[in-house]
Formats: C-alpha cells, sequence, structure tokens
C-alpha cells in the first residue's frame, strides 16, 4: 500500500498524522527515513498527540529510546538510531522486547539496523524543499 501527503505548513502535520493512523490499520512499526532537518521528529510529535501521548516528545539522539504514554496508558517507544556505530548496540539496548511488544514504535533511521527490522512495518520518507514536507507512506 503506498500514500502521500504534502504539508506547507506545520499545522498540517496533525491532520496527516490522524490520516496515516487511520491507513496504517493494525501496524504499529514505522520506521521514518530523511535527512538531518527534513522533520521526522517533528511529525513523530503530530503522530503522539493524535495517540493521546501527553509526554514531551523529543527526538531520543543520546538516549537512543525514549518511551511515552498515550491516555490509554500504553507506551510509544520512540528510537534514535543516529549514532550507532553498529547494529550489536541495537542488540545491547533489547530492541527485541520493544519492537516485539505490539506497542507504537517509531524508529528514526531505520537504516542503521536494516537487517534487525524483518517485521511488519511501514515507511515513511519524509522530505523538505522550498518549506514544503513531503511524506511518502509504504506498506505490504
Amino acid at each position: 500500500m503506498k500514500k502521500q501527503w504534502n504539508a506547507t505548513e506545520l499545522k498540517d502535520l496533525d491532520g496527516i498524522a490522524k490520516e496515516l493512523l487511520a491507513f496504517i490499520g493494525d501496524h504499529r512499526l514505522l520506521c521514518f527515513y530523511g535527512d538531518l532537518g527534513a522533520g521526522k521528529t517533528t511529525f513523530i510529535k503530530a503522530i503522539c498527540r493524535q495517540l493521546g501521548v501527553k509526554d514531551e516528545v523529543q527526538s531520543p539522539t543520546f538516549s537512543i529510546v525514549n518511551e511515552y504514554e498515550t491516555s490509554q496508558r500504553e507506551p510509544v517507544y520512540h528510537f534514535d538510531f543516529y549514532r550507532l556505530k553498529t547494529e550489536e548496540e541495537a542488540y545491547d539496548l533489547g530492541y527485541e522486547q520493544y519492537l516485539y511488544s505490539n506497542y507504537f514504535c517509531f524508529i528514526e533511521w531505520p537504516e542503521k539496523v536494516d537487517n534487525l527490522l524483518n517485521l511488519k512495518k511501514v515507511d515513511l520518507y519524509i522530505s523538505l524543499a522550498n518549506s514544503k514536507r513531503q511524506i511518502k507512506c509504504e506498506y505490504d
């Protein structure tokens, strides 16, 4: 399945996040691809708002993983693998317990751990050009 959205303003992201969640159905593993500054974390914040997350959502660049809680008291896991040097570092984090939890897992820089993501997932490609953000979604 494929779908694409365009956002000309940040306020557009909440509506896109709502549409995305409806579009992906029961998928819970979302992988975010894009250059530095493309808006991966910004879009994850919009998705978290749609899930009822009240915690402050920020990039886990240094902690590698942040955990938030939805209004339904379910965890949401947010990974940023940018700083990983090897896939083995993901093993050290115990990534399996998160990815196999059936809760939402958002992964920034998933290309750093491609071989570990042999699961049912949604790939999101985010690009920014001329103040316009394009979000492409693909999944099987």
